[in-house]
């Protein structure tokens, strides 16, 4: 019942967002939008900056693709800056709770402010932890990977991640019926790992490839966050893209519930 609720959400929002789309003056949440949502893009905790980035980011649209209901168990990795944390917190409520997971290289940015945000909210737990170590909680409703998938490669061996033991940790994590988003700047196709290093972008079909691999069904690929101007030839960071890339929306879900 879980999975239709879901795929009719996103019908109604994809149309939606046709319909409505961005204003000049900004993001619109569209038609139909969850309740919990709703609530969580609209709570005064979210600061003027974390708004600001809401119309290329679409997070009404991003929450609602990876299911969050309230009541759920999530866990998202790399929360540093806590754009999606501080609405998963609203989001799943007081009955749910959001498994903050950062690397440990991310301590010299994020450690500090994940730590305050673990003690302000009791619904979220903060672990500083490599993820081929970490011991994920275990029946989480779903987990959420944003913009970090191709960081997960690194110069430092210390500081890369062995993304099929990843993988696999986080199917082991999921209930049956789970779901594990994951958001990314594409890279050229066919390029895999290529550009992880120095354009800051993956090709999104490693991406499902890798997924995959540890037992997921890829169930979306969105085009929601999608750049058509964008070549796929200049770094994430490059002004002239600079959170308006062509991002991979992609959705598994773990088998059977």
């Amino acid at each position: 019942m879980r999975l239709m609720i879901s795929i009719a959400a996103v019908g109604g929002l994809a149309l939606a967002s046709l319909a409505q789309a961005q204003s000049a003056a900004g993001y619109m949440l569209p038609a139909g939008t969850p309740a919990n949502i709703r609530a969580a893009v609209e709570s005064s905790a979210r600061t003027d900056e974390q708004r600001a980035r809401d119309a290329g980011r679409k997070p009404a649209e991003i929450m609602t693709l990876a299911g969050i209901e309230a009541g759920d168990q999530v866990i998202e990795f790399a929360s540093f800056g806590h754009y999606y944390t501080t609405m998963l917190v609203e989001a799943v409520g007081s009955s749910g709770h959001v498994h903050m997971v950062d690397m440990p290289w991310i301590e010299r940015f994020g450690g500090e402010p994940a730590r305050a945000f673990d003690a302000a909210h009791a619904n979220a737990t903060f672990t500083q932890v490599h993820y081929n170590q970490a011991n994920l909680p275990s029946n989480a409703d779903a987990a959420l990977m944003v913009l970090f998938y191709h960081d997960l490669m690194r110069e430092a061996a210390d500081q890369s991640v062995d993304t099929a033991d990843m993988n696999r940790r986080i199917f082991a994590a999921l209930r049956p019926g789970g779901t594990f988003l994951v958001v990314d700047h594409k890279a050229e196709n066919g390029s895999g790992w290529r550009d992880a290093m120095t354009l800051h972008r993956i090709d999104a079909q490693t991406i499902i490839e890798e997924v995959t691999a540890a037992g997921f069904e890829l169930e979306i690929d969105s085009n929601l966050l999608a750049n058509p101007d964008d070549d796929h030839s200049v770094n994430m960071r490059d002004p002239s893209l600079r959170g308006n890339t062509d991002r991979a929306v992609l959705v598994f879900r773990k088998p059977g519930g």
